[in-house]
């Protein structure tokens, strides 16, 4: 007790008290910090790591905007199971990044695509083929008027014979075409057993509406027949 004694000075204990504040001060201020005591200028940079987040701690709520950037997602982070409905929209998505390797089979149907949106430059040479289309899909609506104009419609074959004598030496028959139907070809030809007879006419003729609409067949004895003989017109119909 005398050494001890011999060698305590006033600022040796002056130094004692203080280091045992010190050290109590700051254990104590370690275990009462109230909340939000620690803001973000008392953490240094790096200072919070992934391992000292606590799960579901980082919200929505706590995000600025602009804070999570495509630099900041590491490839395989962000699935289909992790986007909200209707969360990725057509302007949030940049030029060439949906490509035919991302899209699923059947994925983009005729419900998904919009009116006009398929043009003949987005076509591919050979795209659509006879299997790909559907029967009736393609229309007369559809089709240009210079091609409609070249296409035979509904075709159909009418004919008619003259009478069947001997009486007459000349004889003359016409095919006509169903209302709103136009004769395309036709001919003519002898019915009966004779060798004397011979088609002299057979074209076509305009009928009652100024178009040609008849098929004209004419036929005459080039020496006496004493068989009955007639002739026929036929004519090749159709909606032009």
């Amino acid at each position: 007790m005398k050494h001890l004694s011999k060698h305590l000075t006033f600022a040796n204990a002056v130094s004692c008290i203080a280091l045992f504040v010190a050290l109590s001060g700051a254990a104590y201020a370690a275990t009462t910090l109230g909340k939000k005591s620690v803001k973000t200028q008392n953490l240094a940079n790096g200072s919070v790591t992934t391992l000292k987040l606590r799960g579901g701690s980082v919200t929505n709520l706590k995000l600025r905007n602009g804070a999570v950037t495509g630099a900041k997602i590491a490839n395989g982070t962000i699935g289909s199971s992790q986007l909200a409905s209707g969360a990725v929209r057509s302007e949030q998505l940049g030029g060439g990044v949906v490509t035919q390797a991302k899209i699923k089979n059947g994925a983009v149907n005729g419900e998904k695509i919009a009116s006009g949106a398929v043009t003949n430059a987005k076509l591919g040479n050979d795209a659509v083929t006879t299997a790909k289309l559907a029967k009736e899909a393609v229309t007369s609506e559809k089709l240009a008027p210079s091609l409609l104009g070249q296409l035979v419609r509904n075709v159909s074959y009418v004919s008619k014979a003259s009478l069947s004598n001997t009486s007459e030496t000349t004889k003359s028959v016409s095919a006509e075409c169903p209302a709103n139907k136009q004769v395309i070809g036709g001919g003519a030809q002898i019915a009966g057993s004779t060798t004397t007879v011979a088609v002299t006419r057979s074209a076509p003729a305009v009928g009652s509406g100024g178009k040609p609409t008849v098929w004209s067949a004419t036929a005459a004895a080039i020496a006496a027949e004493t068989n009955a003989w007639s002739v026929e017109a036929f004519a090749v119909c159709a909606e032009l």
